[in-house]
């Protein structure tokens, strides 16, 4: 593989990986990869060496945007002290257990 192939497969699968952590991969969004997949095999045969380039920078700058606008969002719900925490609360509890091999009581679990 050349060196633009291996590239734009990477910037692929970069954006497959942010579409299933952020909007998620479940039968009501599904509809949201199967476009993304369908728009890189349709342009898979662009031979124009500038388009290509282009749609590998706009899938890129595409991924990093989905990313930040969630990373933005978790900030600014961290931030607000009116909204109701204890779920976000027990999600971090539950990956600092898990981190060292633990597992929470049922006190903690929902």
């Amino acid at each position: 593989m050349g060196s633009e192939t291996m590239q734009a497969t990477k910037v692929y699968r970069d954006l497959l990986k942010a579409i299933k952590k952020h909007i998620g991969d479940d039968g009501s969004k599904r509809h949201f990869r199967d476009y993304v997949t369908g728009e890189f095999r349709k342009n898979i045969s662009v031979s124009d060496r500038a388009a290509a380039e282009s749609n590998i920078k706009l899938t890129r700058e595409y991924t990093f945007l989905l990313n930040n606008v969630h990373h933005h969002k978790e900030l600014l719900f961290s931030y607000n002290i009116a909204v109701d925490r204890s779920d976000e609360m027990k999600k971090i509890l539950n990956k600092s257990a898990a981190s060292v091999g633990l597992q929470l009581p049922d006190v903690y679990q929902s």
